[in-house]
């Protein structure tokens, strides 16, 4: 059998090293347009910054080492520019003409393409994309030549590692966003800490605005926003998106949505003898079965692996599973991460659920280092099941996401989540694991233990709940919700008929700085007889929900060292 695979990286050499390993016999061929067939395309922010020092780091194999090992033909600087799916043939472009390819099982993993937005001055020497080891080997010697202002065009993962990088190198940096908030895959309470993070790296954030033109000077090139802000730029990193770079296989009849090949469960496409794995594909969402390109190089890995056994093992191979996408990034001192469904990909669905948000600390608080987790998850409601979560925070972030991530992948519901048994050491852990902690809270929030509040009903709650902040005095003073009573949760239950008389009736909306005092009080009030709620992440996530809209909203009655005293710290 003569297997050929257009594109390598993630995706096609995976699928090239388990067809030899399955295969000794085959006739395995790689065809790749660029210079390098194995690579690691997530490493190229980090050589731009010299965290990876030389260019070869980055090379995950070579085509005389995949030779020698696994006896692979690969090919590189061959373009693949036609496709003849009756006679199976591929029609390459290489630098000593044109080339024809014969196969009898073809797998396409030809990537996706930066987007190139319709704006004037793209064409400009100084505009970089951050696509291949060319690309940044290019963007770090314009660097080396000298560079002191830079502007990224896209808060996606690949936009802020470009950001932090060039910061770290000393550069003025802003990043430009047409989203309403940086990193648009995360919730906004989570990406707001992700902005606070870039602004104290020396990051200015512009979001809300497109570029509309890039203005080539002799010295500097002049990025030009929406409202009609100037930027001036020695370098502009361009990454607003990728594209599914599959028109040659389009015009041969591979069907697509989008632009993006359609597979089935194994990866084929509509054309007998033909597969498709990587960012060019419609991946199946784990959880809202939405279909949709996703740019990641694990998924693209595993399919490779799938695609290959379904070839050289029909039958028996497994279906390629629906993707979670879980991401993580480095920002600065923090670490941001998420897998599963979003609140707006769930409301785009008909599924009921809720969201939590809680506060941890990342190992037991009394043991040097502690850092706080911001997390949140949304759960199913009726049966709990896990449908998403994301969090943000200096340590510990990466693994609670993928516990939550694996809980997801196993159909795991939120009282199971009370139950892993994960380890714990001071240095690492807690007895009650983050983990723990919000499978405990959500299940209350099920069984109707605990009833929460969000950020989001804010304008109803003032207007017909009492406001009841159960923090010490001195935090309240350090900012408060205009109208609320403070009484701190130790207090409470000796001045109960403060409540009854200030709520005259109403419900008693209540709430801490995480939400841990909130429910201890709420669980007060509640068997005291009062319609009460407990506000979900307390007044950290109402501080990250609102942004600096919350500075105008609070109201603060104490000196600014005495404020600053009194917010709840991290302890290190």
């Amino acid at each position: 059998m003569k297997i050929v695979i257009v594109g390598g990286v993630a995706g096609g050499m995976s699928a090239a090293a388990r067809a030899r390993r399955l295969d000794e016999s085959a006739e395995i061929v790689v065809l790749d347009r660029g210079e390098h067939v194995s690579w690691a395309s997530c490493g190229l922010p980090y050589h731009v910054g010299g965290e990876i020092p030389e260019a070869d780091d980055l090379l995950v194999q070579t085509p005389d080492k995949l030779r020698a090992a696994l006896n692979l033909d690969v090919r590189t600087r061959h373009d693949v520019v036609g496709l003849d799916t009756a006679a199976r043939r591929l029609t390459v472009l290489t630098d000593d003409g044109t080339d024809t390819v014969d196969y009898d099982a073809l797998i396409l993993s030809p990537g996706a393409r930066a987007v190139r937005p319709p704006l004037d001055g793209l064409d400009s020497s100084r505009v970089h994309t951050l696509r291949s080891i060319d690309d940044a080997t290019a963007l770090r010697e314009q660097l080396d030549r000298g560079a002191g202002r830079a502007v990224v065009l896209g808060a996606g993962f690949i936009g802020l590692e470009a950001a932090e990088t060039l910061a770290a190198r000393g550069l003025d940096v802003t990043v430009v966003e047409l989203s309403s908030h940086v990193l648009p895959p995360l919730e906004h309470e989570v990406a707001w800490r992700v902005t606070a993070e870039l602004e104290r790296i020396g990051v200015t954030v512009r979001t809300g605005l497109a570029a509309t033109a890039v203005e080539q000077g002799a010295d500097h090139d002049t990025v030009v926003l929406a409202d009609g802000t100037r930027l001036p730029a020695d370098v502009v990193v361009l990454s607003v998106g990728v594209r599914p770079d599959t028109a040659v296989f389009e015009q041969a009849g591979i069907a697509t949505d989008r632009g993006a090949l359609v597979i089935d469960e194994h990866g084929r496409t509509n054309v007998d003898g033909v597969w498709a794995v990587g960012d060019a594909v419609t991946s199946t969402d784990a959880v809202t079965g939405l279909r949709r390109p996703v740019a990641l190089a694990g998924p693209a890995n595993r399919a490779g692996r799938l695609v290959a056994d379904d070839i050289l093992r029909p039958g028996s191979a497994r279906p390629l599973p629906p993707t979670l996408s879980t991401a993580v990034v480095r920002v600065g001192e923090l670490t941001a991460a998420a897998t599963g469904a979003d609140r707006a990909a769930l409301r785009a669905t008909d599924v009921y659920f809720h969201t939590l948000h809680l506060h941890p600390s990342h190992h037991v608080g009394w043991f040097p280092g502690a850092e706080q987790i911001h997390m949140m998850i949304h759960f199913r409601a009726g049966d709990g099941v896990l449908l998403g979560a994301q969090a943000v925070g200096r340590a510990g972030v990466d693994k609670r996401i993928d516990v939550l991530a694996t809980a997801i992948r196993g159909g795991m519901t939120v009282a199971d989540l009370v139950d892993l048994d994960l380890a714990y050491a001071p240095p690492y852990g807690a007895a009650k694991d983050p983990v723990n902690l919000a499978g405990m809270a959500a299940s209350n929030v099920l069984d109707g233990t605990l009833h929460i509040w969000h950020v989001d009903q804010l304008e109803e709650v003032r207007r017909d709940a009492l406001v009841l902040d159960v923090r010490s005095t001195a935090e309240f003073a350090s900012g408060h919700i205009p109208g609320s009573l403070n009484i701190p949760h130790t207090e409470l239950r000796e001045r109960l008929g403060e409540v009854t008389a200030a709520a005259k009736g109403h419900p008693v909306r209540v709430l801490c700085a995480s939400g841990v005092r909130s429910n201890i009080a709420h669980r007060v009030l509640a068997q005291a007889g009062f319609d009460s709620a407990s506000l979900s992440g307390g007044m950290l996530t109402l501080r990250a929900a609102l942004g600096q809209a919350a500075d105008d909203l609070l109201i603060s009655t104490a000196p600014a060292e005495t404020a600053e005293a009194a917010e709840p710290r991290t302890v290190r």
